[in-house]
C-alpha cells in the first residue's frame, strides 16, 4: 500500500481575512481564521498562509509558534531577527501560556482534568499514542459546560450534545489537543484526522471546535507580561 505524500495535500481555499488584534514596532497579535495554513505548503497550490499573506504587508515578519489548518485564533509574531530570537526562547523554556476553546462530542463526566499520553509521530498525517516512542505530552482541561450543539446549516437537523473546555496544554506537541481529546473519549466536533470509533463527530461541525483564545508572554523589549485575549467565535 502506498503511503500518502505530504506535498500532495492541497489545502481548501480559505476566504476570511486575518484580524491584527495588537502591533507595535516589534511585534503582531493575530487572530487566524480557520481553514488558513501557518506557513505555506511545498506545494504551488498551498501558496495561500499566514505567513505569505502577513509578508505583504510586514516583509520582515517571522513566525514563531503555528496553528492547525482548522484551528483558529490567536498567534504572535516576530518583526525582526532579534525578537524571534526572544519570543522563541520564551517558547522553548516554556515560559509562554496557551489557552484554547473546544467543543467535544458527549458529556464530560469530570469538572477538571489532566490527560498525559505521549505522542509520536504516526503515518503521515496522523500523531500516535506510544509510550515507547512518543515524546511526553500533558493536557489541562477544565469543563464550562454540557450544551446541545447544532450546525447552522441543519436548523431543523439533530442537535448533538456537547461540552465545552478550556484546554491549557503544558506541551506542544503536534495535533495535541486533538489526539488527547480523541483518547479522552471526546473527541472534538469536526475534527477530521482524530474523531469518534464511528467517525461520526467530523461531520458534526462545518469547521474544527477548536480556538486559541488566549496567549500569556513576556513582551519581548519591555518584559511587560502580556495576556492576549481572542474571543472564541463558535
Amino acid at each position: 500500500m502506498q503511503r500518502p505524500n505530504p506535498d500532495d495535500f492541497i489545502a481548501p481555499p480559505c476566504h476570511e481575512d486575518i484580524d491584527i488584534l495588537f502591533q507595535d514596532e516589534h511585534i503582531l497579535l493575530i487572530n487566524k481564521p480557520t481553514k488558513l495554513l501557518s506557513l505555506s505548503g511545498k506545494n504551488p497550490a498551498n501558496l495561500d498562509s499566514v505567513h505569505y499573506r502577513i509578508r505583504q504587508d510586514f516583509p520582515s515578519a517571522l513566525m514563531i509558534h503555528r496553528l492547525d489548518l482548522g484551528t483558529s485564533g490567536i498567534m504572535v509574531l516576530a518583526l525582526s531577527k532579534e525578537i524571534s530570537a526572544k519570543l522563541n526562547r520564551q517558547f522553548s523554556e516554556r515560559l509562554v501560556n496557551k489557552t484554547y476553546t473546544a467543543l467535544l462530542a458527549g458529556h464530560l463526566a469530570n469538572e477538571q482534568g489532566q490527560i498525559e499520553l505521549p505522542i509520536a509521530k504516526g503515518e503521515f498525517p496522523y500523531q500516535k499514542i506510544c509510550a515507547d516512542t512518543g515524546k511526553p505530552a500533558l493536557t489541562e482541561y477544565q469543563l464550562l459546560g454540557h450544551e446541545d450543539y447544532q450546525q447552522h446549516q441543519q436548523k431543523n437537523g439533530q442537535k448533538h450534545p456537547t461540552s465545552r473546555v478550556i484546554y491549557r496544554p503544558h506541551t506542544g506537541r503536534t495535533h495535541q489537543l486533538r489526539i488527547h481529546s480523541q483518547q479522552l473519549g471526546h473527541p472534538i466536533l469536526g475534527c477530521d484526522l482524530y474523531p469518534s470509533p464511528d467517525g461520526s463527530t467530523e461531520h458534526m461541525a462545518e469547521r474544527l471546535m477548536l480556538h486559541a483564545t488566549q496567549l500569556e508572554f513576556h513582551h519581548p523589549i519591555s518584559g511587560e507580561r502580556i495576556i492576549a485575549v481572542c474571543d472564541c467565535p463558535f
